[in-house]
């Protein structure tokens, strides 16, 4: 397969089909050299070598989008973390987020092993029946079980001494 030829024949109207798709030119750069570098790892079969590469950046331009716009949906659910190679928060905020941070690890810390375990794993998205058998109970006494831990967590955050 002779790649030099086929990125002369091809990467051009690639690039400005995806151009058109995304409206972001470094978006679209991306996708096409992209869509090449598997060309050369794959070495798709039969002679639609240009159908492939559409089809192959068509795919990365949907796949980028469907993570976009998955990272801002989380974002907005979760706007006080700051994700890895965002710019740090400002000072007052990352001190205000640790504080947060410690008050609720020494909540935590003052409930029992079982109901911290509970609630740690409601957290995480364990279903009941998985921490019935981690706390050694059975499925039908978890809810009421964290709903008893989340009890004893807020009364341990209002005590003064875990106040801001």
């Amino acid at each position: 397969m002779d790649i030099p030829r086929l990125f002369e024949e091809h990467y051009d109207v690639l690039y400005r089909y995806l151009i058109r798709m995304t409206g972001d030119s470094d978006a679209a750069a991306d996708a096409a050299q992209e869509a090449f570098i598997r060309l050369v790892e794959r070495q798709p079969d039969g002679r639609q070598v240009r159908a492939w590469l559409f089809r192959v950046a068509t795919n990365l331009v949907r796949d980028s989008s469907r993570v976009r716009r998955r990272r801002m949906e989380l974002l907005q659910a979760y706007p006080n973390r700051v994700p890895v190679g965002d710019a740090p928060p400002e000072p007052e905020q990352a001190l205000e987020l640790k504080e947060r941070q410690l008050m609720v690890r020494s909540a935590l810390q003052a409930l029992s092993p079982r109901d911290r375990t509970l609630l740690l794993m409601r957290e995480e998205g364990f279903s009941h029946q998985e921490m019935a058998e981690a706390v050694g109970t059975t499925t039908k006494s978890v809810g009421s079980m964290i709903a008893r831990a989340l009890n004893k967590l807020s009364v341990e955050l209002s005590k003064p001494e875990n106040e801001l």
